[in-house]
Formats: structure tokens, sequence, C-alpha cells
């Protein structure tokens, strides 16, 4: 058996960096909780570094360090420090003192390098896919597609409801209450292929069924908003 030393070697990390021109904790929670709203899965237990290069007086660190981790970051350290004051200060608190690689060729250093700071790219939220029944909806059903759009492979019977945050598809003859944009998507629609419904909604803003067009009973429709009132066209 081969027996290998303990080794210290050089790595880059993908790490994001705050960077903030004020100690002020309200802000700076507020800017973590957008970002772990776009993808809480990303930035869970996430590695953070603070550039403090634009703060005039040194920042609590202890209470830094907290409000981080109370959401779900990890705070390694800080970079763009001033001055010695506040390296002495994030030290004490625990953190690390970290350069760029600008600042590592003004000022060469005689231990190793630390690993290069690599700032993340902006994550898109994440997709949600949309839900599919495949079958009928029957009478007294209820589907909702929470934080998506509904596909449904069937029709949906009299006295069944199907409601989903974004756009509602019926690949059948849609006979209940379709509700699209449940929580305010003024931009959902609903395509069913043969329209006899007894009620559409889109954010909010509903039909019955006693208001429908004659000419566009029982034919495939597009139903969206338009000046904030329904509109119905046969899909050619």
């Amino acid at each position: 058996m081969v027996e290998r030393d303990n080794e210290l070697k050089g790595t880059t990390f993908t790490i994001s960096v705050l960077h903030i021109s004020d100690g002020k904790p309200e802000r700076i929670r507020q800017l973590l909780a957008a970002k772990v709203a776009q993808a809480p899965q990303f930035f869970n237990c996430a590695p953070l570094v603070i550039n403090v290069e634009r703060l005039t007086e040194i920042p609590d660190f202890e209470q830094l360090k907290e409000l981080v981790e109370s959401e779900d970051f990890v705070l390694v350290g800080i970079t763009g420090a001033q001055n010695e004051a506040m390296k002495t200060a994030a030290k004490a608190a625990g953190l690390a003192v970290m350069a760029s690689g600008k600042s590592r060729k003004a000022e060469p250093q005689p231990e190793p390098a630390p690993a290069p700071i690599v700032e993340a790219k902006p994550v898109p939220a994440p997709v949600i896919a949309s839900k599919v029944h495949v079958g009928p909806v029957r009478s007294g059903q209820q589907l909702y597609a929470a934080g998506t759009s509904l596909v449904v492979l069937g029709s949906v019977s009299p006295g069944a409801e199907v409601i989903a945050d974004d756009s509602i598809h019926i690949y059948g003859t849609l006979r209940g209450r379709a509700i699209a944009g449940a929580k305010g998507n003024s931009q959902a629609r609903i395509y069913c292929q043969q329209l006899q419904a007894e009620l559409l909604s889109i954010a909010g803003t509903f039909q019955l069924s006693d208001a429908l067009p004659a000419g566009l009973i029982q034919q495939p429709v597009h139903v969206r908003l338009d000046n904030e009132q329904l509109r119905i066209d046969r899909i050619k």
C-alpha cells in the first residue's frame, strides 16, 4: 500500500462576492433574501465573501456573520480591506482576509497566493414543469397547478374545476370552470378544443356561460386578457 503525506495545494472555487457600501444589516438581509428566492437550492450553504472596499467605517463583523448565516449562506471572509484595522477586526471575528487578483499584483505576498475569487453568475429562476392530467376531469373534481401551467389530456365535465397559476390547456371539451392566472398572472391564457364552459377566469376577470359568444360555442378557442376584459378568439 502506498502511503501519501498530507498536501497543501492551490485550487479554484466559485464563491459569490457581496459588495456592500454600508454595514446596515436590513439592507444586506433584503439583498441576500432576494438572491435565495431566485434559486433556494443553489444558494443553500453557499460560501460567501464580502467586499468591503467601499466601506469608510469598520462594520460589526460578528453581526454580519450571524446575518449571513441566518440566510443559509456561509461567510468565509472579506476582500477589499483598505487598512490594517479593518483586517484585524475581520480576523477577530474568525473571517479570512482575502485579496483579489489585482491587489495581489500590487502587493506581492510571501505566502502562497489565496485561491482566486470567481464571482458567481446570476442564476435564473428554476423552471417548473407543467402539471399534466391524463383522462377526463369528472364532475365535482378539482385540479390545481401551483406555480405552473395545467395540461388536461381529456375533457372537463360540468361541475369540475381546473385551476392554474399560469395557463390552462384542455385537449378536449371544456364544460366546467377554468381559472387561469389564479395568483394574478395577467399573461396567463386558456386554450380548449371545444368551448362549453360554465365559467372562464384569468387573473380574477371572469365570464359566465350565458355571456359566451354564441358563435364560439363548441369551437376551439383561445382566451386571454385584453384591456382588463376577457377576449375569446377562435383557433384557426
